[in-house]
This record gives structure tokens, sequence and C-alpha cells, in this order.
């Protein structure tokens, strides 16, 4: 009789475990774009299906490869910045407009990391100076990078995502004061 009981509770337990495997399947299915909801057409063959979900994951994967390019450019430009200020001591009209299109680049990033705007600035360093914000811009914008190639196409970074932030808010300061 105990032996009974154990081997219903670990099939019990088993289909559990299986199911919840199988819950992340169905979420990604539903998020595809190429497969309609069913209610509302005839039903998909498997293999029909199955291309379907491969061109979803073919998409998901060149929007993470295309995340990891915007943020490598970024992190390009901010060094740029960075190593043009140190020549100059000051932003040139150069400095400037990649700036503008760091900002551009972010913009998209933060579009494809679903970030919101974060008011959260009590715990952030405000930068003092030029010299300063150009400094805390490109370590930043760095640290973004290395968080972005630590993710995976199926997570989310909060820390992405508040690198994301406090780059964003350091080239509008730039953009401000110069």
């Amino acid at each position: 009789m105990y032996h009974r009981s154990i081997t219903i509770f670990s099939a019990v337990i088993f289909a559990v475990f299986v199911g919840f495997l199988a819950l992340p399947v169905s979420a990604q299915i539903e998020q595809c774009p190429y497969i309609e909801n069913p209610a509302h057409r005839e039903p998909i063959s498997p293999q029909v299906k199955e291309r379907m979900i491969e061109l979803c994951i073919e998409d998901n994967k060149k929007d993470f490869e295309r995340l990891l390019e915007r943020s490598e450019q970024l992190a390009r430009l901010t060094s740029e910045i960075k190593v043009s200020f140190g020549e100059n001591n000051q932003l040139s009209k150069a400095d400037r407009e990649k700036l503008e299109e760091a900002e551009k680049l972010l913009d998209k990033i933060r579009d494809e990391l679903r970030a919101d705007d974060d008011d959260d600035d009590e715990d952030r360093k405000r930068p003092e100076s030029v010299i300063e914000a150009v400094e805390m811009l490109s370590e930043n914008a760095a640290q973004l990078v290395d968080e972005i190639k630590k993710t995976t196409r199926h997570t989310i970074s909060a820390v992405a995502i508040q690198s994301s932030n406090t780059v964003l808010k350091l080239v509008k300061w730039l953009r401000i004061r110069n």
C-alpha cells in the first residue's frame, strides 16, 4: 500500500512538472505573429505550425543580434566621444552629432528591452561637470553592452534597462549643457 501511494504521488509530481515545462512553449506559440488565433480560422497543419514557429525563432534571434549590434555601436560612439573630448577638452560639433545618434540608438535599445522612463534618480550620482559626464557615459555604455551580452533573447534584464536609462539621461544632460 505504501509503495503504491508513493508511485501515484511520483506520477502526479511528474505530470505537474511536465505541465510546467509545456507552458513556455505554448507562450512562445501565442506570441508568434505568424500563428493567428485559431478561433478565427481553420486549424493549421502540424508541419505549417512547426515552420511558423521556426520563423518566429529566427525573427527573435535576428532581433537579439540587432540589439547587440546597436549596443556595441553605442559603446563605440561613447568611447569616440570620450577620446575626442580628452583631446579637445570640449565637445565638438561631431561629438554633438554622435550624442544625437547615441540618443536615437538608445531609444531603439530601450524599446527592444521594453524599458519605461525611469524617474528614480535619488540613488544615482549626477555628473558635476562635462568631464565627469563624458567619463560616466562611456563607463555606463560599456556596462550596458556587457549586461546585454550576458542575457539571452528570452530574458529581460533589469540591470540592462537601468543602464540604458542612465546612459540616456547622461546623453540628454550632455546635449543640454552643450
